[in-house]
């Protein structure tokens, strides 16, 4: 990979709604759409919520599987679902998505505190998610929203419950979790396994546009979408997932960066392509 840099897009996620801003997508059409308008603009993976027909969040099988089959249709884009659903969901309907093998799925490496609220992921749930992913050859992304989960990821890898190469995901400035500042996200980077590979996540417009140099100058990899950040500058909505893409990909460029397309993301990782 090299001089290669990846981007993901989360284009949906549980918390943001069409009133927040009116491009979420939440049908599966209009999610497939999105995602294909993302790959389009530089994307290599899509980080993959879905909703029911109320627009709220759901973990049901039927919705994720209409949703994957129609990006399928539509592009070569890696998916990655979500496994941390959302703020009250069981652990086993967070669950449901992997039993559809996708070729990524993103595995909440401890409890964190969710604004006023907090998503539970004990070790014995971690465990239990990394185990069906590994058989099912599921590549996890190890999302860490504090120090602490970087090194609860440390025992799942020891006991062998999840294999090289690693991928995570620094989740930073969700309210009352570790902020967004570049000291935080470089210790957070200094405690990964060596040789990992890692994604900036910055939660917010600032921290969002932050995390793209903060990951580009040590030499990660990227994440937007409106799971992340619904505005393109302050004051001003985001058009669509795809523009906050365009952005991403334009500043990489202009570092000298080459934008990873999918089956550069299936090489680095070792994943079952369109799985």
């Amino acid at each position: 990979m090299n001089n290669k840099i990846v981007i993901t897009c989360a284009v949906t996620g549980a918390e943001t709604t069409k009133a927040h801003n009116p491009a979420l997508p939440v049908t599966p059409t209009e999610i497939a759409d999105a995602a294909y308008d993302a790959w389009q603009a530089g994307a290599a993976v899509l980080h993959l919520h879905v909703r029911d027909e109320h627009g709220k969040p759901t973990q049901a099988l039927a919705v994720f599987k209409e949703a994957i089959e129609r990006v399928r249709r539509k592009c070569d884009i890696v998916i990655e679902t979500t496994t941390g659903g959302a703020v009250g969901m069981t652990p086993e309907e967070r669950l449901q998505p992997v039993t559809l093998e996708p070729e990524m799925a993103s595995l909440d490496c401890g409890t964190v505190n969710f604004g006023d609220e907090y998503l539970v992921n004990t070790l014995p749930i971690m465990r239990e998610f990394a185990r069906e992913m590994a058989a099912r050859k599921v590549r996890p992304t190890l999302e860490c929203f504090d120090l602490g989960h970087v090194f609860a990821s440390h025992i799942l890898i020891k006991e062998g419950l999840v294999a090289a190469p690693f991928h995570y995901g620094l989740v930073l400035n969700v309210p009352s979790a570790a902020k967004y500042e570049l000291d935080v996200l470089e210790f957070f980077v200094r405690k990964l396994p060596q040789g990992a590979f890692w994604t900036a996540m910055g939660i917010g417009g600032k921290a969002n546009l932050d995390a793209i140099y903060g990951a580009i100058a040590l030499g990660g990899n990227l994440r937007v979408g409106f799971e992340d950040n619904i505005y393109y500058s302050k004051g001003r909505l985001a058009a669509s997932n795809a523009e906050l893409v365009e952005r991403a990909a334009r500043i990489a460029k202009d570092c000298g960066r080459e934008i990873a397309r999918p089956d550069d993301v299936r090489e680095m990782l070792q994943l079952r392509k369109n799985g």
